[in-house]
């Protein structure tokens, strides 16, 4: 299983801002090993946020995105309190999810 993602979320004027910090390798399937073999692709594939079990956020990524990636958005609406839940599926099946508490 995935380290835990870093999530970040602070309520400012009838908003959220949410900042994710994802723990993932990220290999693009284009480079090559020390014996000159190609390492086998493994990427985030789908990344989906929600706001109190609410779809907010969604999105499908490629290989092209850098390892550990850091994604930052804002939810309206939101406040002290609230419940935002960070999702991610990678192209090997395995998926993650993270909640974390608006301050």
């Amino acid at each position: 299983m995935a380290d835990p993602m870093r999530i970040r979320a602070q309520a400012a004027g009838g908003k959220a801002t949410v900042r994710v910090l994802m723990a993932h390798e990220m290999e693009s399937g284009q480079r090559k090993d020390p014996a000159g073999k190609v390492i086998p692709a493994w990427f985030i594939q789908d990344v989906s946020a929600s706001h109190n079990g609410k779809p907010v956020f969604s999105a499908e990524w490629g290989p092209a995105v850098a390892k550990n990636p850091f994604l930052q958005f804002v939810v309206k609406g939101a406040k002290a309190g609230d419940k935002i839940s960070v999702n991610w599926k990678d192209n090997r099946g395995e998926t993650r999810t993270d909640e974390a508490t608006v301050s």
